[in-house]
């Protein structure tokens, strides 16, 4: 049975070799090696989307990670739903291809996204997206309904990089991982920092989704496999000038009031990334919403309560 410290010797390794772990954290009875496959998908732009493809009839889910994250931050809750779905790398994330312009917004996400959907999960019953996934979440819901029949955010709001909100390194847990060394010496190093900012949750847990989430250098280092992010060469100016980025998500309440689809909105009882104001708004622009606090979980709802989330997404999607 394949250990992480058996995967370190190479990138070429199984990547679904360590679901055994993930099944055995939530008491998962684990019989046979679950039907999933990396797949990629090419834009018309040239650039390659991967995913991850779950099951082996028609996807009836489509999971969008957060920053920083890839697909594989959904194993544990595909592993507990058991349905059809596929998770996507966004781009400039886990196997997906960069940008040149390195603008990885939920605009550009959301049209790169809706492309794939429409070709590899037309049929698909509910999106769900949690924190850069769930901005672009709402706006492919709002731009594309006829691809997002239900959605479900998770911990997320247009107000979520507010610079007023700025939180220390502890709140802001592995988050802050981004603005992080971009190399670490030895995996131990890369992966010991992520433990260090995870004090609720398994450190093996922890390690997996590190290794899953890092290659390695020529030299023997180790850096994250998502793009450092920042604004492309000779773009810092026009940012400064304009006053906003890609990461400033409050243009995205427009995109909330179109939204005519039924949407769940998950939030973390232990998270500091949503507050009770940027709920009502959320409530006061969509009246239909449907609002569920998961006890015990911080921002990354699915690592810390998976078996829970699946069953909210599960009961929602129908």
């Amino acid at each position: 049975m394949l250990s992480l410290e058996d995967t370190l010797g190479s990138d070429e390794y199984d990547e679904f070799g360590l679901l055994h772990e993930n099944a055995t954290e939530m008491g998962i009875s684990l019989e046979r090696p679950p039907p999933v496959s990396r797949k990629w998908y090419a834009l018309p732009s040239g650039q390659k989307l991967s995913y991850l493809r779950w099951g082996d009839g028609d996807p009836e889910l489509v999971f969008l990670h957060g920053g920083a994250q890839n697909a594989h931050t959904w194993d544990s809750v595909m592993l507990a739903l058991g349905r059809p779905a596929v998770a996507v790398d966004l781009p400039g994330h886990g196997h997906s291809d960069r940008r040149a312009d390195r603008d990885y917004g939920p605009w550009q996400n959301a049209d790169a996204v809706a492309a794939l959907v429409e070709q590899v999960a037309p049929v698909s019953r509910c999106l769900i997206g949690m924190s850069l996934g769930g901005a672009t979440a709402i706006r492919l819901a709002s731009r594309y309904p006829e691809l997002c029949r239900r959605a479900v955010l998770v911990d997320v709001t247009p107000e979520i990089n507010q610079p007023s909100r700025r939180l220390s390194t502890a709140k802001r847990g592995t988050v802050s991982l981004i603005t992080g060394p971009p190399i670490y010496e030895t995996f131990e190093d890369m992966a010991g920092a992520a433990v260090a900012l995870s004090p609720n949750r398994d450190p093996a847990g922890v390690r997996r989704g590190v290794r899953h989430n890092s290659r390695r250098l020529a030299d023997g280092s180790w850096t994250w496999r998502y793009d450092l992010f920042g604004l492309a060469p000779g773009e810092e100016s026009a940012a400064v000038e304009s006053g906003r980025t890609w990461v400033d998500f409050t243009p995205l309440w427009e995109d909330v009031d179109r939204i005519t689809v039924p949407t769940l909105f998950v939030r973390g009882a232990l998270s500091p990334f949503v507050r009770n104001e940027d709920i009502v708004e959320m409530q006061r622009r969509l009246v239909s919403l449907q609002v569920v606090v998961v006890d015990g979980a911080g921002h990354a709802v699915q690592s810390d309560q998976p078996l829970v989330l699946a069953h909210l997404i599960d009961t929602f999607a129908g």
